[in-house]
């Protein structure tokens, strides 16, 4: 069973829907002792950060979340679900400490020389880990869809499993052991992101 954890705001319905077309049996989560007995977690988001934090420790799962990573099992997030790994975000003022996962911040987008933020809409994505599983049988800088005003700057830039560019480069993914995230949303990006979910939901069945 992987966990959707659901924290009142993140873009559970797509997602969900994506990974069960896929066959991966599903269950939405909002409480502690469902998370533990699960055998992977996806934690989605949309909408801003101190959100996503806040949700997160109302329900109990915000340190539940650190100590389900620890254990090995597989986990991926997404957008906000990736953002939310890092230490600390600019946006509205944020003051909300993230999962401290990853070293590193969450910036916006300068919006210089007339860039759109935020950005919505289709990018190319450059794999910069040709060893990520995310991105097995998937072509390098394929085009998946992104809705974000701001990203994460990864202190360790190991971690990058892909970059894009839009305006500047940022890192679109990242990996590291047992997780997984990305800023776009595979659940919205057609036939690449149902390959790069089903690529996570093979992982989960090792």
């Amino acid at each position: 069973m992987i966990a959707l954890i659901d924290y009142g705001a993140g873009n559970l319905h797509s997602v969900e829907k994506a990974l069960r077309f896929l066959g991966a049996g599903i269950h939405r989560v909002n409480r502690p002792e469902e998370l533990r007995e699960a055998r992977a977690a996806v934690l989605p988001g949309v909408g801003a950060f101190d959100d996503c934090i806040n949700a997160l420790a109302r329900q109990n799962l915000l340190e539940l979340t650190r100590e389900f990573i620890a254990t090995g099992r597989p986990f991926l997030g997404i957008c906000v679900g990736y953002q939310a790994l890092f230490e600390k975000s600019d946006e509205f003022n944020s003051c909300a400490a993230g999962l401290g996962l990853f070293k590193g911040k969450v910036i916006r987008f300068s919006g210089r020389n007339g860039l759109k933020v935020p950005q919505i809409g289709w990018n190319q994505v450059e794999v910069t880990k040709s060893d990520c599983p995310l991105f097995q049988s998937i072509p390098d800088r394929s085009y998946f869809y992104f809705v974000h005003s701001f990203y994460p700057q990864p202190t360790d830039r190991s971690i990058i499993a892909s970059v894009t560019e839009y305006g500047e480069t940022f890192a679109s993914a990242v990996w590291k052991n047992n997780v997984f995230a990305t800023q776009f949303h595979p659940e919205k990006s057609q036939k690449v992101g149902l390959q790069l979910l089903d690529n996570f939901v093979r992982l989960c069945m090792q």
